[in-house]
């Protein structure tokens, strides 16, 4: 399923349809073994001993949510919903956590593509900022229900996850992050809101109160410090995140199917819904429009800053 095309909405195009859409049947490619194509944005490892999916993102550019990382992190999605959604599971081949993780050092994700919305911004193009934060939601949408598949979902924060990064991270079942990591959520410093899945994930960490304190003050956190507010699952020395990850599968081998159902009674107690998600955006979007010049021109400093940066960090690999 062509990833943009989820986000293709006419202004008066009915949700059922879109989340209908979201039902389709996956084309016959992802039947293939996904660890055969070749990928440009994401790295793919399947350690089939611990039952652990690994899906790193692996940007060459500057790190953050382009179509080109999403068309490729909605194969590995349709692929797992395809081979292990119920009914479908594969008992030779078994599959029990999925690992989102980044190789990029020092960075997980630094977000939404912030020229992209400046220029969306200048031009008022409203439709072009609204299929492109609908297309992430999507994609929010599926992690947080583990593209229906009986798995427990996990982030691996190993860098910096600002914006539309930490918003991703948020979305799985489990955050699990190095101690020199930072997490924060800048968008009110340029006079806007994450709103791609901020709010509702994080009420069901941090309840609402916390919640919007959190994304009106726009700090940057530790991890520890995240770990202490119960945002952070589990916290791990510098390096040894995938470690505490394959040690944290093992001695829960045992309960999986309990702590996963754990997990479900959270989405079923305080539920994220798609629709939900989508209203959040489109406000998003229109915000967005209102920004004044000097708003937008903070925001293209933050992108060049941050392109600086990750030419840095790719000096040093």
């Amino acid at each position: 399923m062509d990833f943009s095309s989820r986000a293709a909405n006419d202004a008066g195009q009915n949700l059922l349809i879109e989340v209908n859409d979201m039902l389709v049947q996956a084309s016959p490619d992802s039947e293939a073994n996904i660890f055969e194509k070749q990928f440009k944005e994401i790295e793919l490892r399947f350690d089939r001993s611990d039952e652990i999916f690994w899906c790193y993102m692996n940007q060459k550019s500057r790190p953050s949510y382009t179509y080109d990382l999403g068309d490729e992190i909605q194969q590995v999605q349709d692929w797992i919903h395809s081979n292990y959604a119920m009914g479908g599971s594969k008992d030779s081949d078994p599959l029990r956590y999925f690992v989102c993780g980044s190789r990029t050092p020092g960075i997980y994700n630094l977000g939404g593509d912030l020229k992209h919305f400046a220029d969306c911004i200048r031009r008022r193009d409203l439709g072009a900022l609204k299929k492109y934060a609908r297309t992430c939601v999507h994609m929010q949408y599926e992690n947080s229900t583990g593209f229906g598949a009986p798995i427990i979902t996990m982030a691996l924060v190993q860098g910096d996850a600002l914006g539309g990064g930490f918003e991703h991270a948020l979305a799985f079942d489990i955050l699990v992050a190095e101690k020199s990591a930072r997490m924060g959520l800048p968008e009110i410093l340029f006079n806007l809101f994450p709103g791609m899945g901020a709010y509702s994930f994080l009420r069901q960490r941090l309840g609402r109160r916390d919640t919007e304190r959190f994304i009106l003050e726009g700090k940057m956190f530790t991890a520890t410090e995240l770990y202490d507010l119960g945002v952070v699952d589990i916290l791990a020395e510098d390096g040894e995140g995938e470690a505490a990850i394959v040690e944290y599968t093992k001695e829960n081998r045992r309960r999986f199917h309990a702590e996963r159902a754990v997990y479900n009674a959270r989405k079923i107690a305080d539920p994220v819904s798609l629709e939900e998600l989508l209203e959040i955006t489109d406000t998003w979007a229109e915000t967005a429009l209102f920004l004044e010049e000097a708003d937008v021109r903070k925001m293209e400093r933050l992108a060049t800053a941050q392109e600086r940066r990750i030419k840095r960090s790719l000096r040093t690999v």
